[in-house]
């Protein structure tokens, strides 16, 4: 299972919010590819980049972090928020990106995510699946929409879209534990599905729980800020 931690972003800070609210920010750090390399010290692989900034005002936003991410550290690098059409695909890739997360233009233009499966590959694309109470919820998870998670996933997986970040809105940045029970429901419907967790997580011990599940891998991002999860701990869970 890969072990993804996050950094979000905004005004080019490091910041975390709790359940997307973005008046419970706080910032953790302002130079988020200091807080790049540390992970890449430790040998972690991946980074999931989130533009919170971006995802709100509907366009990239924080493209010079992408950037100086993508030039200063070997990180393989999945990057979300603002992704509204073809020319903003195509510009987080020329950043740096090495995967694209589609969120609100998968529910807004369903035609522009088939296009992007048609001109790149499967593998450099993410289906965002950010959920309140099963429903898919878009623009920087303000909106929450009619379309549940199961009718989400069925209509994309048809279309060849694998790898899926699901993100509980309920669990996020709360510290209380991830959505265990529907990333099994998840994967019992969809078990081609490589899914990715997000939201929750809170120690090492949930890391294998899991895995067990079937995980294609984890995003951490409070745990690691607020120090319940060691990234000492978490070279351990790679390497292990």
């Amino acid at each position: 299972m890969k072990i993804i931690p996050a950094i979000d972003l905004i005004n080019g800070k490091c910041v975390r919010l709790s359940q997307g609210d973005y008046s419970t920010q706080k910032v953790y750090n302002e130079n988020p590819v200091e807080v790049a390399k540390e992970f890449e010290d430790h040998g972690i692989q991946y980074l999931h980049l989130v533009d919170l900034d971006g995802a709100k005002k509907g366009e990239i936003v924080n493209n010079k972090v992408l950037e100086q991410i993508a030039t200063q550290t070997n990180l393989i690098i999945d990057f979300g928020g603002g992704i509204k059409n073809i020319e903003a695909v195509q510009m987080a890739y020329d950043l740096g990106a090495n995967q694209v997360t589609l969120g609100s233009i998968a529910i807004k233009n369903p035609d522009v995510v088939a296009f992007c499966l048609s001109k790149f590959s499967g593998e450099k694309l993410i289906l965002g699946a950010d959920v309140n109470k099963e429903m898919i919820a878009i623009n920087g998870w303000q909106t929450v929409t009619e379309t549940s998670i199961w009718d989400f996933l069925k209509n994309y997986s048809t279309l060849g879209l694998q790898h899926v970040i699901c993100t509980d809105i309920q669990k996020d940045g709360l510290l209380e534990g991830s959505s265990i029970d529907l990333y099994q429901k998840i994967l019992d419907q969809f078990p081609k599905i490589k899914l990715i967790a997000s939201g929750g997580v809170t120690n090492i011990s949930e890391l294998y729980e899991l895995e067990k599940v079937g995980l294609s891998g984890a995003i951490i991002g409070k745990a690691i800020y607020e120090n319940r999860i060691s990234l000492k701990q978490l070279s351990n869970f790679i390497t292990k």
